[in-house]
């Protein structure tokens, strides 16, 4: 609330690396606040941890919604996933046309129309299209789906940020969200793929290369084949632990809140092999014992 996104994904940043590097592990950021040019902490490439123990990738957004932050506005989070070494698709800084429902594959797919879209998910959940909800990024960008969500009777959700909760709210009926659809970050696709996994939900992905410099960096990153439509199972293609902590209050958890001198805080977690997936509170002194 004191309208400085900066320094409020610094404090974000800062904090979230003190504590990654107490850990006893061989970690490295897949994702993270951009290339070492770009980003002087928590950059992809970046090892942290102890430097004895597993190795693990890491993917973060220490601070999603810098925006909400800044204006104390409902939605901002501080998002981590963590797998085993090569078990996360490392992502390049881009665009990812995506696609999520609760429903198993076959339903909806990239390559088919809006139309086709939600009549298939209609079908599956015996509802009219009109009983649908749809989650999309407010931008000009989806004008043309959002005419055709329109013209078809849907009801649109639309959000100003929060690429990764936005993807998620299909997890749960309590979220009224049926499908999230639309033109995202590349690297909010694979942390929102690793929580979707732990729901069995759907997830498709595919990056958007506007340049031949984004082509570069991405074959660095191993990526071969521009136009691919990933499956969730290969961008998350073994076991991982997502965890997303609420900084203001949101859909998915509740943000902090402070009594006397301690702060409570909520994180939804999720494990793939365990099947866990909850949300969880923490009371906390403020001085952090």
């Amino acid at each position: 609330g004191k309208k400085d996104k900066i320094a409020a994904d610094k404090a974000a940043v800062d904090a979230m690396r003190t504590k990654l590097n107490e850990i006893e592990m061989k970690g490295k950021i897949v994702i993270g606040e951009g290339e070492l040019d770009e980003a002087p902490m928590l950059f992809i490439g970046e090892n942290l941890g102890t430097m004895s123990g597993p190795e693990l990738d890491i993917a973060v957004d220490p601070l999603e919604g810098t925006n909400f932050a800044a204006n104390n506005l409902p939605g901002a989070l501080s998002v981590i996933s963590v797998a085993e070494k090569s078990n996360l698709l490392s992502a390049p800084e881009t665009y990812m046309d995506k696609i999520s429902a609760n429903v198993p594959s076959g339903i909806i797919d990239l390559d088919y129309s809006i139309k086709k879209n939600i009549n298939n998910l209609a079908e599956f959940k015996n509802k009219r299209p009109d009983e649908l909800t749809a989650c999309i990024l407010d931008r000009p960008r989806h004008k043309e789906i959002i005419e055709n969500l329109k013209d078809l009777n849907v009801n649109l959700k639309l959000i100003s940020d929060g690429d990764v909760s936005g993807a998620l709210l299909v997890t749960h009926k309590k979220h009224n969200v049926d499908i999230f659809l639309g033109i995202g970050g590349g690297p909010e696709g694979v942390l929102a793929a690793s929580a979707l996994d732990s729901f069995d939900c759907f997830f498709q992905g595919r990056f958007i290369f506007d340049s031949e410099n984004d082509k570069m960096r991405a074959k660095k990153m191993g990526i071969k084949n521009f136009n691919k439509k990933y499956s969730l199972k290969e961008i998350i293609t073994g076991d991982s632990i997502f965890c997303a902590t609420g900084i203001t209050s949101g859909d998915l958890v509740s943000g902090i809140n402070i009594e006397d001198d301690h702060f409570i805080s909520e994180t939804l977690i999720t494990h793939k092999s365990t099947g866990f997936k909850s949300n969880i509170k923490i009371k906390q002194k403020i001085n952090g014992t």
